[in-house]
């Protein structure tokens, strides 16, 4: 006796491994209370760890220069961020429209400590034994993040080397 492997029949098509489904993700701007984007952003954080929704989120950024809204990157339609919306605290609604990457890729590029801050700025030194002091910006490194001040109000004039995040900004150049 001959075994054979039987013949498909011509109507059925052969059985073709099924491709892996492909995601989008989109970015949505939610719209929040004033002065309450972290707090929204850990809530959704908060939300998606305790399995209280089974929306995804690739990413959430909260911008400082972006007063009033949090980013969401998530595969999910704009039907499910609204769910998401009504279950979260201080969140408000999502924006009209989808956001593309261009249009937030300047929020994920850190900005140097020393942006804005150039010679003769008055500023106040916020950390350091001179804490409180008043100086004048002489030189920026931008690269080392660094500034070299003298102070304001010191009879002999000895420049100080500080680090640009231990000064906050007085008076600018321009101002006077």
């Amino acid at each position: 006796m001959v075994m054979t492997q039987p013949i498909p029949p011509a109507h059925q098509a052969p059985k073709v491994p099924a491709a892996p489904e492909v995601f989008v993700n989109r970015i949505f701007a939610i719209k929040t209370t004033s002065k309450q984007e972290r707090t929204v952003a850990d809530n959704i954080l908060k939300a998606i760890d305790t399995k209280a929704t089974d929306i995804k989120v690739t990413a959430i950024i909260v911008p400082n220069e972006l007063q009033g809204y949090v980013l969401l990157e998530t595969p999910e339609q704009r039907n499910r961020i609204e769910q998401l919306v009504e279950l979260i605290a201080h969140a408000r609604a999502v924006a009209k429209g989808e956001t593309s990457l261009a249009e937030v890729g300047h929020f994920l590029i850190p900005k140097p400590v020393v942006a804005g801050i150039d010679e003769g700025t008055i500023v106040e030194l916020i950390a350091g034994p001179f804490k409180g002091e008043k100086a004048v910006v002489k030189r920026v490194d931008s690269a080392k993040e660094e500034i070299t001040v003298e102070l304001y109000e010191s009879i002999v004039p000895i420049p100080i080397t500080v680090r640009g995040d231990n000064v906050r900004v007085v008076e600018k150049f321009a101002d006077r």
